[in-house]
């Protein structure tokens, strides 16, 4: 929005065509939806404990959650809130992944909150069926996959790119891009709802994630350094950048109340929209297998959660003292703040581990 008046702007005074460029917007949209964030944040916090919007605690968790017990959820409308208006100022409303990215990010934060409200207000503690919820986020996930491989215009926006090496790919072709955007896209949105247990935890290796993304998009979108490094150039990718950033900016701000000891938690109206949205991000840039890297933490939570499920009913035994895996470690007996640092750093080491695959080839 902000980018048409500035460009309307530069044709008479130069100094306007500042704005042009990626790189000052992405900062800007960082900024902006920070300060959204700050300014709506507490007027929200309020609200949602003025109508009891309260978080459940599991009985059989670690006795320290207990505490926990109504504390109000249902911020990550915050994020989506910052996101959505950060974005729309400052990306090209005229770029299709744009609008395609924040369109399928406010679907899946749609099924987050229909879940939530069932929760919390409504006292159903399995909030939306599981069945339903899977329906959905099917559905959007396969619309955006259908819409990417029909709008592709060139056969790198439908390769999967193996890290590491400069020259190997794989042809997927229509259907098995579809194919692949589906789980890509549907399995980093559960993963970052079953990481999303303590206290700021999810939403920072969210901003470590939607940073080391903002990297790529603007690198593929810009074909001398997509050349340079031997990634996909993929036109229009750049304007993901601001997107990123917004993501980035929002996180932050939402962490600024999610840290502990926590005024509000995300609840799955954040946790499924931002894990869509990174694992679309991923798929537009072509960087599936990275994110699968850098979003390490969020896949190994995942992956205890189905090693706890299948050993218990496989064995009648569990693996873990807990799942998802942070509650083990904590069943353990390490503190929560460890618990989120440690997973903090491992997840600031696995992002640099991915970044650093845009030169080691």
């Amino acid at each position: 929005m902000l980018l048409a008046i500035f460009q309307w702007l530069g044709q008479d005074i130069r100094t306007f065509n500042v704005f042009s460029y990626i790189t000052l917007r992405a900062v800007l949209a960082t900024l902006t939806a920070l300060v959204i964030s700050f300014m709506v944040g507490p007027t929200m916090i309020r609200k949602l404990t003025a109508y009891k919007i309260g978080q459940a605690v599991r009985d059989d968790g670690p006795q320290t959650h207990l505490v926990k017990a109504g504390t109000p959820t249902m911020g990550g409308a915050l994020i989506l809130v910052s996101i959505a208006v950060s974005t729309l100022l400052w990306a090209d409303l005229h770029n299709r992944y744009v609008w395609v990215v924040l369109i399928a990010t406010l679907g899946f934060g749609v099924i987050g909150w229909v879940d939530d409200y069932r929760k919390v207000v409504h006292r159903n503690p399995k909030g939306l069926p599981a069945r339903t919820k899977m329906f959905w986020q099917s559905l959007i996930a396969l619309g955006v996959a259908f819409f990417l491989a029909g709008t592709a215009t060139v056969p790198a926006q439908t390769e999967l790119i193996v890290p590491f090496f400069k020259l190997v790919t794989i042809q997927l072709g229509a259907v098995g891009f579809i194919v692949l955007t589906y789980f890509v896209v549907v399995g980093s949105s559960n993963a970052v709802n079953l990481t999303d247990g303590l206290d700021g935890l999810a939403i920072m290796p969210t901003v470590m994630v939607a940073s080391a993304l903002a990297i790529f998009a603007y690198l593929a979108g810009h074909m001398v350094f997509a050349r340079y490094l031997g990634i996909p150039y993929i036109p229009g990718a750049g304007e993901l950048t601001i997107f990123c950033a917004a993501m980035a900016g929002a996180g932050l701000g939402f962490l600024w109340f999610n840290a502990y000891p926590a005024e509000v938690f995300m609840g799955d109206v954040g946790a499924l929209a931002l894990g869509a949205a990174l694992g679309l991000v991923a798929v537009i840039v072509r960087q599936e297998i990275v994110l699968f890297v850098m979003g390490g933490v969020f896949v190994v939570e995942t992956l205890s959660v189905m090693l706890q499920v299948a050993s218990f009913k496989l064995t009648g035994k569990r693996i873990f003292r807990m799942a998802p895996l942070h509650h083990h470690y904590e069943l353990k007996g390490w503190k929560e703040n460890q618990v989120v640092v440690r997973f903090w750093i491992i997840s600031m080491m696995l992002v640099l581990v991915g970044l650093s695959t845009l030169k080691l080839r």
